[in-house]
């Protein structure tokens, strides 16, 4: 739910910045009206706050004259990305497993309290849509989740209640506490249909210094999984955030090194 803002109070930027996010969150493209109305701001306030994002791409307006968020914001979003050195060291990681695999090799991390999708590498199976870069991932219901409780549960936000994705999803604390202590005793998690049904993910810690700064998984159709064998994956999903942790951390594995 958007707060109003007092236009008196509250500053040219901050008040662009809230109808960045309300056109994000809205799901659909709102006239000046509506976005007037839902930020507390008159018409021609809202008007003169589009102008400048419309310039620089960071709104679109469509045939019927209402607004949307723009494609310079991917741009921007992707450039934030394209510098983290989390990402740089994922990357050939995540490309290498997901050519041996032919499976969706994610990167996620914890940014601002919620789990978001750094980067992937796209396999060839039916998963290549979801999730995407820059989208989050709920903290109950997925393999990452159960690790980021596992090993820093105080960076996550986690409800009070459970939204059930799947009949799979966890539906009590109790439930959740279990997988949970279950990734912390293995080093990985699983989950299978709890958040997508047909989805089954397999992910890994990756730490620095003892320290969780990520986590990789493998997507793969649950159909599939007993096909791969879920502890081949694991064990996949394991190494391969141990290269990434050593890329992190400036050591070369010693495959690579004496391939060089």
């Amino acid at each position: 739910m958007t707060v109003p803002l007092n236009e008196t109070t509250t500053s040219t930027v901050e008040k662009s910045i809230e109808l960045l996010f309300h056109l994000h969150d809205a799901g659909e493209p709102l006239g000046v009206s509506a976005l007037g109305r839902a930020l507390g701001l008159p018409k021609s306030t809202a008007h003169r706050l589009l102008g400048p994002l419309l310039r620089r791409g960071l709104v679109e307006r469509d045939a019927a004259g209402r607004y949307r968020p723009g494609f310079a914001l991917v741009a921007l979003g992707l450039g934030v990305l394209g510098g983290d050195p989390l990402v740089a060291a994922a990357r050939p990681v995540l490309e290498e497993e997901a050519e041996s695999l032919g499976e969706t090799v994610f990167l996620t991390a914890v940014r601002g309290g919620r789990i978001a999708v750094l980067e992937k590498a796209e396999g060839s199976g039916f998963l290549r849509a979801a999730p995407q870069v820059g989208g989050t991932v709920p903290v109950h219901a997925t393999a990452v989740g159960k690790l980021q409780l596992a090993y820093a549960p105080d960076e996550v936000v986690l409800g009070e209640r459970f939204d059930a994705f799947t009949p799979a999803t966890a539906a009590t604390p109790e439930a959740l506490a279990r997988e949970v202590e279950l990734a912390r005793q293995r080093g990985f998690a699983e989950n299978r249909d709890e958040w997508i049904p047909g989805l089954a993910v397999v992910a890994a810690p990756v730490l620095v210094a003892g320290r969780l700064v990520a986590a990789v998984s493998i997507a793969v159709p649950t159909v599939r999984l007993q096909e791969l064998g879920a502890a081949r994956l694991a064990e996949r999903a394991v190494a391969a955030a141990g290269r990434v942790a050593a890329r992190l951390s400036g050591r070369i594995p010693r495959t690579q090194e004496n391939a060089a």
